[in-house]
């Protein structure tokens, strides 16, 4: 999947002849001489994926965790990540070192890109499918902080993504594949035309991408929420049943079947049980979400002269995309949890179809209440789907030149760069609380529109006229926007007897302003489904940023090479003052076949737009509260718990009995206070490209391997719930138990979680690379390419007045707020063989086992790729034929116990299930 840097940047300096700015430096460089480690990702390796996202491309690569992709289906769901970042419904994000996809840099020819968003908040990061992967030429990923080179976010590294600056005539492709099962079809056309004149060259292009969904009721392993489960009794379902659950006058009740044409009576009903009487949402949600994109580009480049240019790059992305989750779980009453209007509804005496013959009272206008919660899963209202419409518009310029200082060239450019996000969602499905209070209450203020509304008759007894007054289309909204400004001078200061000193300087402008707004109902706090409120913010930054190359010694024994590099970055930024950051690099070539390199890096991440100024919203995570005499809690086993709960609302009699592996509602907000991450790197590594090897068995053959490690400091978070929970239930620490609300009953009404500056992360690890392409065999060449990672440590460290324990993450499923696995080895390997004619190719990726926190093993996963290509002579082999099959053995991704999504980890597996291809490209 990879190919070598050094060769491919080494071909394009060969055609312009001279040296070439490549990721990880300002300053004109032979690319054989790469001082930080760089993997590139061609647009030959993409092609051999046969995946359409170039996010699911990167997401493969062994130094990347999962990061958001199409198989996240979460969307009003289980509500925002607890970061501030909001939900990105159908986006994708590539995300290093595990270190999440906010602290890796995305660039675009070496320029910032505007960040994406779905309606669903403000994400911090760029969402990779408003990128069209028609204007690819490669992917240039650099493992290692480089905030003193390109500014915020680059703590765990940066992804260049590098577009087609030019080309002869036309290149397209069209590809259509499916999974065996007969789903999940994509139909994927790309096409770029390219027109090469006297000093201007264009190429424009556009693509399609559509992609169907997979169900989770159409793969065995999502079909009942608990993992390798059958039934309700395994555990996991929902308590929000077609039939209703109704806690009322001291008892658990539900109906024996649905009372449809009348009024239910007192003896329609039977007491509940979880086991029988539970609901299984699982097979209403996607595992593979559909989703549709277009768009065009436009790369233009006019020579003015022999020393000034301009070069324009204009982007337009569309997407459409679908989330689903299963009917919406309607709870009302003073222990429903929700945070808003629904849990203080009283449902009336005359309200026709309640068959208890009193007000079921919330307690909300002062009377004692009398139930606790009614709960209906409200399948007259369908399925809760999301649809997400998204444009992105991104413009780049550039003027750029040359001068002579003496005997050296300068080069100098001025760039500018703005880009839009634009997002719509509308959710369909949703339910006004104000409304449902009306209907539910005297039926002598049910006027007007109204229609008293029948919660109490199961599944089937809510009419058309009652769903069309209650029920509402929420319509949320967001934007991004990017001005972002830079000019820069480099080039060659004076001649030492080992080459020149190299230099370049800079200077950024960059703006960025976003906003969240939720549907006018959601922000009365009138919606039924997950809470959340707007948000709008910004900032903008200055920096001045200067690089220096010095040659110590040349072309002497021992020392082929010896070179000492080093940059710095000075930032002001509106939100929280200014900062300073450095690197320092240094490479050294005892002979010409190995290169040895080190370096330092100072990172800082600054608080993202979402991060200081999210509104208040909720997550719901899956928490076990130590307060619950219930199986699983320790309110009847420890007396200072028992102690503890009680202080913090808990009914001393112990009738708080609420299952443990239920879901806790998780309130959080930004915070204008918080300070920049920052973040030490240290890498060291050698490439060892022997001259024996080329000489006699290969035309190409590289070893690599690189060390790291990363400090991270002041990582923005909120302090986890079950800590929270924890520290209150068994220390009784008054801070954590001030966090938790409870109601009457003593059920967690919400776990305050706002950000702030927490946690420290350690994280260390080793990357290999091997590159080997053999010389002519026949008519052909054999050519062989792995890389591996080894995660040697990945610690998160809360700060010492939180009293917990380091959290060890590498061999570790889930050892965070989301799902993500954190294997120690993780590996992919090509082996192909190609000719002019025809090729083959099969791929491995190997993936280590993982330990969930229940003590649960996942094992190890082994995925299998091949791919043939036929392209005859007899058309010039101007086309080529392709069919290929992702995980060829039908390998299923290991169940998960712990995992928020289909019982398996979606950002590291892939959908289960055989996925085949066909592609037919042509090439003028």
């Amino acid at each position: 999947m990879l190919t070598d840097t050094a060769f491919a940047q080494a071909d394009a300096a060969a055609d312009e002849g001279t040296a070439i700015i490549v990721t990880g430096s300002r300053i004109r460089r032979d690319p054989l001489d790469q001082d930080k480690p760089i993997v590139t990702v061609d647009s030959e390796a993409i092609a051999k994926t046969g995946l359409t996202s170039i996010a699911d491309v990167l997401q493969r690569l062994p130094s990347a965790a999962g990061g958001l992709n199409t198989k996240t289906n979460n969307a009003g769901n289980i509500g925002g990540p607890p970061d501030g970042t909001g939900v990105s419904s159908g986006s994708a994000e590539i995300d290093l070192r595990y270190l999440g996809a906010k602290r890796t840099l995305v660039l675009v020819d070496g320029m910032r890109y505007v960040n994406g968003s779905a309606a669903g908040g403000i994400p911090a990061s760029v969402d990779l499918n408003t990128i069209p992967q028609s204007m690819i030429e490669r992917v240039e990923v650099l493992q290692s902080g480089a905030s003193p080179l390109y500014g915020s976010d680059a703590v765990a590294g940066v992804v260049n993504i590098i577009t087609k600056q030019s080309q002869k005539g036309l290149n397209a492709s069209a590809q259509f594949g499916t999974y065996r099962q007969g789903d999940g079809h994509t139909y994927d056309i790309n096409a770029s035309y390219g027109i090469q004149a006297d000093r201007v060259s264009i190429v424009f292009g556009g693509n399609y991408v559509k992609q169907e969904g997979v169900r989770t009721s159409d793969r065995r392993i999502s079909q009942w929420p608990a993992a390798g489960g059958s039934s309700c009794a395994d555990g996991g379902c929902s308590s929000a049943t077609p039939n209703g659950r109704y806690d009322v006058l001291g008892q658990s009740l539900t109906l024996g079947s649905p009372v449809i044409g009348r009024a239910p009576v007192r003896s329609d009903y039977r007491n509940y049980n979880s086991s029988t009487d539970s609901f299984n949402f699982a097979p209403y949600n996607y595992l593979l979400t559909p989703s549709e994109r277009y768009g065009a580009f436009l790369n233009a480049k006019f020579e003015f002269s022999d020393a000034v240019s301009m070069r324009t790059r204009l982007v337009y992305q569309h997407r459409n995309s679908t989330t689903q989750a299963a009917f919406l779980p309607l709870f009302i009453g003073p222990d429903a949890g929700n945070g808003n209007l629904l849990d203080t509804i009283s449902v009336d005496a005359t309200n026709p179809y309640n068959p208890f013959g009193v007000t079921l009272s919330s307690g909300a206008d002062g009377s004692a209440a009398n139930y606790s919660t009614i709960r209906r899963r409200f399948v007259e209202g369908g399925p809760r789907i999301f649809s997400q419409s998204v444009d992105t518009l991104s413009l780049e310029s550039t003027l750029e030149g040359s001068f002579d200082v003496g005997d050296h060239k300068w080069y100098w450019d001025v760039n500018g760069t703005y880009g839009t996000n634009n997002a719509h969602q509308v959710f369909t499905g949703n339910l006004n609380a104000a409304k449902l209070a009306q209907a539910l209450g005297p039926v002598s203020q049910c006027t007007g529109a109204c229609v008293p509304f029948n919660i109490f008759g199961g599944a089937g007894s809510i009419t058309q006229a009652m769903l069309d007054f209650v029920t509402f289309d929420e319509r949320d909204r967001s934007e991004q926007e990017l001005w972002d400004a830079t000019a820069n001078l480099s080039g060659d200061l004076f001649d030492l007897p080992a080459g020149p000193v190299g230099f370049a300087i800079g200077y950024e402008h960059r703006n960025q302003e976003a906003s969240y707004t939720p549907d006018p109902i959601i922000t009365a706090g009138l919606g039924a489904d997950v809470p959340t409120s707007p948000a709008r913010g910004g900032f903008n930054v200055d920096e001045f940023y200067g690089e220096l190359r010095i040659p110590i010694l040349s072309d002497t024994p021992f020392f082929q090479k010896l070179e000492l590099d080093g940059a710095a970055r000075h930032s002001n930024y509106s939100s929280f003052g200014s900062n300073t950051t450095y690197t320092v690099s240094g490479l050294w070539k005892p002979v010409n076949d190995l290169l040895l390199r080190g370096g330092y890096a100072e990172s800082l991440r600054a608080p993202s737009i979402g991060e200081l100024y999210a509104g208040r919203s909720r997550t719901d995570a899956t928490i076990d509260d130590p307060c619950t005499s219930a199986p699983g809690g320790f309110f009847q086993t420890n007396a200072t718990v028992r102690a503890n709960c009680i202080a913090n609302g808990v009914p001393a009699s112990g009738s708080y009995a609420e299952p443990v592996g239920g879901q806790l509602g998780v309130f959080s907000q930004g915070y204008t206070g918080l300070k920049p991450e920052t973040s030490k790197t240290w890498t060291a590594g050698m490439v060892y490209s022997p001259a024996w090897a080329r000489e006699s068995f290969g035309s190409a053959f590289s070893v690599e391997v690189n060390y790291y490690n990363i400090r991270l400091k002041n990582a923005i978070d909120s302090v986890p719930a079950t800590l929270t929970l924890r520290r209150c239930a068994f220390d009784g620490d008054p801070i954590s138990c001030a966090a938790i609300s409870r109601t009457g009953s003593g059920a967690v009404a919400g776990i305050d979680g706002v950000l702030q500056n927490l946690n420290a992360i350690n994280t260390d690890g080793i990357d290999g690379t091997l590159l080997y392409r053999s010389k002519p065999i026949g008519t052909g060449t054999v050519g062989l390419t792995v890389n591996a990672a080894y995660l040697l440590k990945y610690d998160i460290k809360p700060p010492a007045d939180l009293n917990a324990p380091t959290i060890e993450c590498a061999g570790t499923e889930r050892c965070g707020a989301s799902d993500q696995a954190y294997p120690r080895f993780k590996a992919t390997a090509t082996l192909d063989w190609s000719t002019e004619n025809w090729g083959v190719s099969l791929t491995g990726r190997y993936i280590d086992k993982v330990t969930e926190s229940d003590g649960h093993r996942m094992g190890t996963t082994i995925y299998g790729d091949i791919q043939a290509y036929f392209s005859p002579a007899w058309l010039d082999h101007r086309t080529r034929f392709t069919i290929g099959v992702n995980n060829l053995f039908d390998k299923d991704p290991p169940l998960c116990n712990t995992c928020d999504g289909a019982n398996f980890d979606t950002t590291t597996y892939d959908v289960p299930g055989q996925f085949g291809y066909l592609r037919l490209s042509y090439r003028m």
